[in-house]
């Protein structure tokens, strides 16, 4: 099993100045992390939902992150592929350019998006922004290894032929990855050939069930989009890494409530005015109803692990949230020796990565920084010491389904070798 970091980029209490300050900070969190020996960074793309995301310009931001770092892998998780959010043109070319910049680190996650405030701001149809991914990514994945790309029409864009450039430094193309948050989704991206970005929070029990679906799937029913296939999963959990539990929580659990009710709060809650509404206000007075309780401050008593178990159980079914949702949330708090356990049960299951949001709310920079440090040197090499067995035995058991799965790829249309661009007014142009 390896380890990542994913990024919304948690703001809360906007202020123009403080962004910076946030951002860079993340950016040096990064830093950190590449060179204690962390696999990946991940950085989600969002938009207008204030406090819970800075992470407008994913691409940027992966940039700064691969200019100052030598090794970790540099991931999109995810391009928001609706063709009104971002050209398929523009997407391509941009992961050409971030994979050149980084030698070769990008992972191309993508998706659809789904809250209002983003939908509606971009114009996308809601009941039709699935299929737009499912049409767009097909093509951007051709535009990465095409010279040149041959063109495509569909229901949402016309796209002439043209050659796309530069072109991605890995062969055939960067890994592909697609985030999920139930089972229905993991099939869909499962019949992609794409990896799984497991955006909910599920314990490892739960995990078997979403990974033997994912496997099943692929090998019965997959048929490529693109010119290799990724079977892995990664698994999202809130993450701080401590000597005592009760500093873990204390430090690190605050910030992970916020993330996974600022996430709520634009997805289902609804009722925002935008740049004016206080998210932050909102968590303090619905947070106790939702299990999230309060955890510092004076003659605050910090429960133990199984004490917030039992809360949230009660509290996960007053707020109508997935049972064990929150337990899954705080699976990577905690101290070294549990979060050994914890990981192994995840391990065990098939899962290949854990991606932690240790940058949420109001959890201080110094704090995830000493976490990250004291996980990589506690908790982490006796994980990388069997990945490199692990991943070499996947690769044997899976190799007669990856060569059956892609004898079913479709072929791309070939361009057109007389195809010609003139200048208007002189000749008709195509």
């Amino acid at each position: 099993m390896r380890f990542g970091l994913m990024y919304p980029i948690q703001h809360p209490h906007p202020d123009g100045g403080s962004e910076a300050r946030t951002v860079r900070n993340c950016i040096e969190q990064v830093r950190l992390a590449d060179s204690l020996g962390f696999d990946s960074v991940w950085a989600t793309e969002h938009h207008f939902l204030d406090e819970y995301s800075l992470c407008s310009a994913p691409e940027i931001f992966l940039t700064a992150c691969a200019a100052q770092t030598r090794n970790i892998k540099i991931g999109h998780g995810i391009v928001a592929v609706p063709p009104n959010y971002n050209h398929p043109f523009r997407v391509a070319e941009r992961l050409g350019m971030l994979d050149i910049i980084s030698d070769g680190r990008v992972q191309f996650g993508f998706g659809e998006t789904t809250s209002d405030l983003e939908l509606k701001g971009f114009g996308v149809d809601r009941a039709r922004k699935r299929e737009m991914a499912d049409t767009t990514i097909p093509q951007i994945v051709q535009m990465m290894c095409q010279t040149p790309f041959a063109g495509a029409k569909t229901p949402f864009l016309e796209l002439p032929q043209r050659n796309v450039t530069p072109k991605p430094v890995q062969r055939p193309h960067p890994p592909l990855w697609q985030a999920a948050v139930n089972r229905d989704t993991i099939r869909r991206v499962a019949r992609k050939g794409a990896g799984v970005l497991l955006n909910a929070f599920v314990d490892a029990a739960e995990a078997q069930f979403w990974v033997d679906e994912y496997y099943r799937v692929l090998e019965e029913e997959c048929v490529p989009v693109g010119l290799a296939v990724n079977p892995a999963i990664n698994a999202v959990v809130g993450f701080m890494c401590c000597r005592t539990e009760e500093e873990a929580i204390s430090t690190g659990l605050e910030g992970t409530y916020f993330f996974l009710y600022s996430n709520i709060y634009h997805y289902a809650l609804g009722g925002h005015s935008p740049g004016l509404s206080s998210v932050w206000d909102r968590f303090q007075t619905d947070r106790e109803a939702m299990g999230m309780m309060r955890l510092t401050g004076a003659g605050v008593d910090v429960p133990t692990s199984e004490a917030l178990s039992a809360a949230e159980r009660a509290a996960e079914q007053a707020a109508g949230l997935d049972e064990g949702q929150l337990e899954a949330l705080r699976g990577g708090v905690g101290t070294p020796a549990q979060l050994r356990e914890r990981f192994r049960r995840y391990e065990e299951v098939g899962i290949d990565s854990m991606m932690f949001v240790a940058q949420g709310g109001e959890t201080r920079h110094e704090d995830i920084c000493a976490s990250l440090e004291l996980f990589a040197a506690e908790v982490m090499p006796e994980f990388l010491e069997r990945d490199e067995k692990f991943r070499r035995d996947k690769e044997q058991r899976l190799a007669p389904v990856i060569e059956k799965v892609m004898a079913r790829r479709e072929p791309w249309p070939e361009p057109d070798p007389d195809y010609q661009v003139v200048l208007e007014g002189r000749q008709y142009s195509k």
